[in-house]
């Protein structure tokens, strides 16, 4: 998968790592970047498309699909992360919002989607998932569950598009100095630093990305005796 010429879909668009996207993008000299968010007003980088887009809403996948019928690159970026584990008050009703976002919403944009690649030549879909796709605590209990979940998503999507010569690459990375991680007192990358490694991934025809150095030692410690997930 090229970026040059090419014509890319970004969910969550408007701001933090979907926008530094957009951006890289046009840099790399996307001929078009549709900019999904669910208030359209909110993107404002210049040579952009808007497009409204709620994941969570059937009805606004299925009008962007139609809208979009020249993309060749899907950017599954639009998330939520909100604190706290399983037993803590409201984790049930947190954890369905979670999965809503996390996992629904790419599964709704890839079925959406998916014969529009095919249509283009098979293309590609690039999903933004986390190094807590692999480890858990309570901090972010029920965000790493998504995570976990839409890992699965990615690698089975993998499988099914691959007669249709479809690359499906997921990008792991920690945590990144986004509007999403303000209350995070922890070290962060920069957002350009994990896009930069996932368009050279996706570019070399990589399906997996590493994009800092914890995550790759934690994606190691999962074979360890023990587990680093234990």
């Amino acid at each position: 998968m090229e970026l040059k010429n090419a014509v890319v879909f970004i969910t969550g668009a408007n701001r933090g790592l979907g926008l530094t996207f957009a951006r890289e993008a046009l840099a790399r000299g996307a001929r078009k970047v549709y900019a999904a968010a669910r208030d359209p007003s909110t993107i404002t980088l210049e040579g952009v498309v808007p497009v409204k887009l709620d994941v969570t809403r059937a009805e606004d996948v299925a009008a962007a699909a139609e809208l979009a019928k020249d993309v060749t690159l899907i950017i599954n970026n639009a998330g939520i992360a909100d604190f706290g584990g399983f037993l803590a008050p409201g984790s049930v009703e947190s954890a369905r919002r979670h999965l809503d976002v996390n996992l629904f919403g790419p599964l709704l944009v890839a079925q959406a989607f998916a014969s529009v690649l095919a249509a283009n030549g098979g293309g590609a879909i690039l999903n933004v998932l986390s190094i807590a796709s692999w480890v858990n605590s309570p901090v972010l209990g029920v965000y790493g569950m998504s995570k976990s979940a839409a890992w699965a998503l990615t690698n089975g999507l993998r499988q099914e598009l691959r007669e249709q010569n479809t690359q499906v690459l997921g990008l792991h990375m920690g945590f990144v100095d986004t509007d999403l991680t303000k209350g995070i007192d922890a070290p962060k990358s920069t957002p350009q630093a994990i896009v930069t490694q996932a368009f050279d991934a996706l570019e070399a025809g990589e399906r997996e990305v590493l994009a800092d150095e914890r995550t790759r030692q934690v994606k190691q410690g999962l074979s360890a005796s023990p587990s680093v997930y234990l």
